[in-house]
C-alpha cells in the first residue's frame, strides 16, 4: 500500500488517518528504562522502532512519570543533524510535569533510516501523523475523542518547523511552541533571490552529505550551487516544504521563540508566521531569545519553563498558568569584559508590534557613489560566520574587542547619519529606498547599518545581519526598497547610524562577472521603535539583607562589645557612591603578634560590577569577607561602604546582603513555610519581601510545598539562594553560591549575578571555579598568603595579548600551517594539540585573521585569546593552589 498526503491546501480526511494508522508498525514490544532524579517522581522511557508504510525505521521514546492515569501529550522534535537524544532531559522534564511524551529521530537521523527530506509533507510530515495515531492508542494519553489524543508540538529549528509543520496538516495537534525555525525555507536558503550559500553547505554537511538526501533535493543543491543563483524549480521545491506552504491551516495556540542572532532563520521568520497564525484566529505570542544559529545565549532553561506553561494552559487547561506577556524580547544591559556574554534582561509588551512600529526617520547623506563587484567576487565582504559563527570562541569575538564584520575599499557604498541627539532603540526592520545602476544586467547587493561610535572607528553590525538582494534589470536604473534585518538594537546619544550596501558578502553567492554598481539614496532610513515594549523597571531578583546566621552572630558581637563601643569615623562623602573601599586592611591570627591571616590589603569597587575574589586555600579570603560584614573586627585598616566605616551594627550594613553559607531550615515545614517564616522576623513588610521572584529564579516548583526534610542537598542550597533574595541589598557578598548546584542552576546563578551587576548594584562573588568566575565577573581581586597579588579587569588580568588560539575539527597539516603563516599580518602560526597557536603582527586583525582562515577553508571552530583565567591564576600564586 503507498501512503500518500493530500495535495497541500486540503484538509486531511479522518479515513486517511486511520489508514496511515494501519500501516504503522510498532517492532517489539520495546524497551523500558526508568530515569531516576532525587525527590522528583521516577521517569519511565519505553524505546521502540515505527516501521512505516515505505519500510522506514523511525526510532523513537516514550516518557512518563508519576501515577497511572491520562495526560495530555508532547512530541518533542529535535534540530537538523542531531536525534531523539538531544531532546531527552526536556522530555524527562515535561515527563515530571504531567505530560506523555514522544521523541523520534527523524528520517535519515540518529537510528532511523530513510533520506533526509527537509520536513518533506510525504516523509516526515506524514511520520508526524502516525505518531499521532499511536498516541491515540496509548493508555496513558488524553483523548478529545476516538483517534483524536490531546496533543502539542515543540523543538528547535528542524523539530521546530515540524511542529508548524504538523500543526498545518494534521488537525489533531492542539497546541505548538516552535524555536529559532522557518516559516518559508525559500526565503530562508534564497533570501530575495540571492543563494545563501554557505548555510546550504552547512545544511548538506551536517546531514551527511547529498547523498542521504531526497535525489530531487541533491540535484536541486548542486543545480543551484554550481550555477549561484536559485531558480523557480529549486524554491517550489522549498516552499513545498516550508509551513508557509499550509498557512492558512495552522490555527492553534503558538508560540514562537526566534533568535536574535540568527542568520539562518533571521527574526522576519517568526513574524511571517505570527501574522499568518493570527489571520487564523488563534493566539500567538512571540519571544526574541539572545541565541540564535550564530551563537548567543540560548537561554534554554528560561525558555524551557515558558513552553511548559504554554502547554499547561493550552493542554492541560490550566487557566492559570502565566504563559507570559504577548511579546517578549531580551535585551542587554551591557557586555561582560571576560568573555562577551550579554547581561540579559527582559523587556515585553501587551500585543506584538510587529517588525514596522512606531517608526522614526534618520536622515542619511552621502553623494551617489559607484563601486565595483571584483571577478570572482573575491575578495568577500563578511558579515557573520554561517554555520561555525556559534561554535566556541567565534560566538564571543566581542571578548576580544572586536567583531567579524568587514568590508573591503572600493566595493561597498555607504550613507551616515547625523549623530544621534537622544538613545536610539531600534526593535524591528529598518527600510530604505535607493537607486541601484549596473553595467551588468543583475545587480546584487548587500546592505547593512553600522551603529558608529563617537570616535568614527568602532562600529557594531546589529546582530551580525545583513539583507541579500538581487536587482534584476539594473542596467537601466532601479529605484529598490531595502527592507534590513529586524533587530533589537540600543544606539547610544552621540553614535551614528552608518548604512553601508556591498557588492560582496561570504555567507551568500555573487555573480563571479565583474561588474560596476552605481548607488544614489532616494528616502531617508525609517527606523522602528516599538514604543509599546517596555523593560520593568525592577528586573531583577531580590536579595536578603542577611541570613540568620549572620543576624546571630552580629547580634551576639554588638553585646560583647557594647560597652566599649567608640565613636565610628565620619561618613566621607567623596566616597558616598563608592559600594566598597577597603585600605591597608590588616588581621592577625588569634594568639599571635606575627602572623597574618590578612595583610595591608586595599582595593576598591565599583557600581556595577560583578568582583570575583580569588586565591588558594588560606589565602584570606573568608577572613576578609568577615570582616566586610561586621562579623570580625580589623586590627588595622579601614573598610568603607558607601563612605561609611564598617564597625559592627553599622547603619550601612543594612545596603549590604550576604549568602555566607547554607542557611538552616527548620525541616517539619515546607520550603514556602520556611521563607515566609524567615521574613517575618526581620520585621520588614511583607510588601517589601519579593518573595515570588525569589522562588521563580530557586526554580524549586512544586517542591515548595514539600517539607524541607525532603528535600536534596542541591534543593537545600537552591533553598537558600532563594532567601538570599528577599531583600535589595545594593552591594551583595556572595561565598561559594554555587555549591550543590547542578550546571544548569549554576549558569542560571551566573545570569543573577551578571543581571543584578547591571541595575547598578554591586557583587562581591567567593569561587574555587575559575572558569565560572571567568565567565561571570568583570574585575578580579586575586590574594595570596593574605595579600593583594593583583585587582583588576578580568581581561586585563588574563591579558589577551596578541597570540590567539584557532580551534579546528581535525589537526591542521603542516603545509596550511605554513599558508597560514605567510598571511599579511601574521607573526607565526604553529600547530597544537588544539589546532593551531597564531602570533599577530603590528597590522595584523583577528577579522582579517578570520577572513582569511575561512578562505584558505582551515576547519574553524573557535578563536580566542590563548591564555586562560586559569593560567593567569596560577602564573599570579606561582602555583600554589
Amino acid at each position: 500500500m503507498d501512503l500518500r498526503l493530500p495535495r497541500l491546501g486540503r484538509p486531511r480526511p479522518r479515513r486517511v488517518l486511520a489508514a496511515a494508522a494501519a500501516v504503522v508498525v510498532l517492532a517489539g514490544a520495546g524497551t523500558w528504562t526508568a530515569v531516576a532524579s532525587d525527590d522528583a517522581p521516577e521517569v519511565r522511557r519505553a524505546d521502540r522502532v515505527m516501521t512505516t508504510d515505505d519500510g522506514v525505521r523511525i526510532d523513537t521514546s516514550f516518557f512518563t512519570a508519576g501515577p497511572e492515569g491520562r495526560r495530555p501529550a508532547v512530541l518533542l522534535g529535535h534540530g537538523f543533524g542531531g536525534s531523539k537524544d538531544e531532546v531527552r532531559a526536556q522530555a524527562e522534564d515535561l515527563a515530571r510535569d504531567g505530560y506523555a511524551v514522544l521523541t523520534w529521530s527523524a528520517r535519515g537521523f540518529g537510528r532511523s533510516t530513510g533520506k533526509i527530506g527537509l520536513n518533506d509533507p510525504e516523509g516526515e510530515v506524514a511520520d508526524v501523523s502516525r505518531l499521532v495515531d499511536w498516541l491515540a492508542t496509548r493508555p496513558e494519553v488524553r483523548l478529545d475523542k476516538d483517534g483524536d489524543p490531546r496533543v502539542g508540538m515543540a523543538g528547535n529549528s528542524y523539530g521546530g518547523a515540524i511542529a508548524l509543520l504538523g500543526a498545518g496538516h494534521d488537525d489533531r495537534i492542539d497546541a505548538i511552541a516552535p524555536a529559532i525555525t522557518y516559516f518559508d525555507l525559500a526565503e530562508a536558503l534564497f533570501p530575495n533571490g540571492v543563494f545563501k550559500k554557505l548555510w546550504a553547505g552547512a545544511f548538506i554537511t551536517s546531514g551527511g552529505g547529498c547523498a542521504r538526501f531526497e535525489p530531487e533535493l541533491c540535484v536541486m543543491y548542486e543545480r543551484v550551487a554550481e550555477s549561484g543563483v536559485p531558480d523557480a524549480r529549486a524554491r517550489a521545491l522549498l516552499e513545498k516544504r516550508s509551513p508557509a506552504a499550509v498557512a492558512d491551516r495552522i490555527d492553534v495556540p503558538t508560540l514562537l521563540m526566534q533568535g536574535q542572532t540568527d542568520s539562518l532563520f533571521p527574526l522576519g521568520q517568526a513574524d511571517a508566521a505570527a501574522r499568518a497564525v493570527r489571520a487564523n484566529g488563534a493566539p500567538v505570542d512571540v519571544d526574541w531569545l539572545a541565541g540564535g544559529h550564530d551563537g548567543g545565549d540560548p537561554e534554554t532553561d528560561r525558555l524551557h519553563t515558558r513552553v511548559r506553561a504554554w502547554f499547561d494552559r493550552y493542554l492541560k487547561g490550566d487557566k492559570s498558568a502565566d504563559t507570559g506577556p504577548a511579546f517578549r524580547v531580551t535585551r542587554t544591559g551591557g557586555v561582560d569584559s571576560t568573555d562577551g556574554r550579554a547581561q540579559l534582561r527582559g523587556a515585553s509588551a501587551d500585543a506584538y508590534p510587529g517588525l514596522r512600529g512606531g517608526t522614526r526617520t534618520v536622515e542619511l547623506t552621502g553623494r551617489e557613489q559607484r563601486f565595483a563587484n571584483p571577478a570572482g567576487a573575491s575578495p568577500p565582504a563578511v558579515s557573520s560566520l554561517p554555520g561555525i559563527g556559534g561554535l566556541g570562541g567565534l560566538s564571543q569575538l566581542s571578548s576580544l574587542g572586536i567583531g567579524v564584520s568587514l568590508d573591503f575599499p572600493g566595493q561597498h557604498a555607504r550613507f551616515e547619519s547625523a549623530p544621534v541627539t537622544r538613545d536610539l532603540r531600534i526593535t524591528g526592520s529598518p527600510a530604505v529606498t535607493v537607486r541601484v545602476t549596473s553595467t551588468s544586467d543583475d545587480a546584487v547587493l548587500f546592505a547593512k547599518v553600522y551603529d558608529v561610535g563617537p570616535d568614527g572607528r568602532q562600529q557594531v553590525l546589529p546582530s551580525q545581519l545583513v539583507t541579500p538582494v538581487r536587482v534584476e534589470g539594473a542596467r537601466a536604473g532601479k529605484d529598490v526598497t531595502l527592507t534590513l534585518p529586524a533587530v533589537d538594537h540600543e544606539v547610544r546619544k552621540g553614535h551614528r547610524l552608518r548604512l553601508v550596501l556591498a557588492s560582496t558578502d561570504l555567507a551568500h553567492a555573487s555573480p563571479a562577472a565583474p561588474a560596476t554598481y552605481t548607488v544614489a539614496l532616494r528616502s531617508d532610513l525609517t527606523v522602528p521603535t516599538a514604543p509599546g515594549v517596555t523593560t520593568a523597571a525592577a528586573p531583577l531578583p531580590a536579595w536578603v539583607v542577611w541570613l540568620p546566621v549572620a543576624g546571630a552572630v552580629l547580634a551576639l558581637a554588638l553585646l560583647l562589645t557594647g560597652r566599649r563601643r567608640t565613636i565610628a569615623p565620619a561618613p566621607d562623602p567623596e566616597l558616598a557612591d563608592v559600594p566598597l573601599q577597603i585600605t591597608g586592611l590588616s588581621k592577625r591570627y588569634a594568639r599571635s603578634t606575627d602572623r597574618y591571616a590578612v595583610r595591608d590589603l586595599s582595593f576598591r569597587v565599583e557600581k556595577g560590577q560583578v568582583l570575583g575574589l580569588l586565591g588558594p586555600n588560606g589565602a584570606g579570603k573568608t577572613t576578609t569577607l568577615r570582616m566586610l560584614m561586621g562579623l570580625i573586627k580589623p586590627d588595622d585598616g579601614e573598610i568603607r561602604v558607601f563612605g561609611h566605616a564598617i564597625r559592627p551594627g553599622a547603619p550601612v550594613l543594612s545596603r549590604v546582603g550576604a549568602f555566607v553559607e547554607g542557611a538552616g531550615f527548620l525541616p517539619h515545614l515546607s520550603g514556602r513555610e520556611n521563607l515566609e517564616l524567615y521574613w517575618a522576623a526581620t520585621g520588614r513588610p511583607s510588601e517589601d519581601a519579593h518573595l515570588d521572584e525569589a522562588l521563580e529564579i530557586a526554580g524549586l516548583g512544586d517542591a515548595l510545598a514539600r517539607a524541607v526534610r525532603t528535600y536534596s542537598q542541591g534543593m537545600r542550597q537552591r533553598l537558600a539562594i532563594a532567601q538570599a533574595m528577599l531583600g535589595l541589598p545594593d552591594l551583595l557578598i556572595l561565598d561559594e553560591p554555587t555549591n550543590g548546584l547542578d550546571p544548569p542552576q549554576i549558569r542560571e546563578m551566573r545570569e543573577v549575578m551578571i543581571r543584578y551587576a547591571a541595575a547598578g548594584r554591586t557583587v562581591i562573588v567567593s569561587s574555587h571555579l575559575l572558569a565560572e568566575v571567568e565567565q561571570s565577573c568583570t574585575h578580579l581581586v586575586v590574594m595570596d598568603r593574605g595579600r593583594l597579588v593583583q585587582a583588576g579587569p578580568v581581561h586585563h588580568i588574563i591579558g589577551s595579548g596578541d597570540t590567539l588560539l584557532v580551534g579546528t575539527v581535525t589537526p591542521v597539516e603542516e603545509p596550511l600551517a605554513e599558508k597560514v603563516a605567510a598571511l599579511p599580518g601574521v607573526e607565526t602560526a604553529v600547530r597544537t594539540d588544539e589546532g593551531l597557536l597564531v602570533r599577530l603582527g603590528a597590522d595584523g586583525t583577528a577579522p582579517r585573521l578570520i577572513a582569511e582562515l575561512v578562505r584558505l577553508e582551515v576547519p574553524v571552530t573557535s578563536v580566542g585569546p590563548h591564555r586562560r583565567l586559569e593560567d593567569a591564576f596560577l602564573t599570579l600564586i606561582g602555583g600554589s593552589a
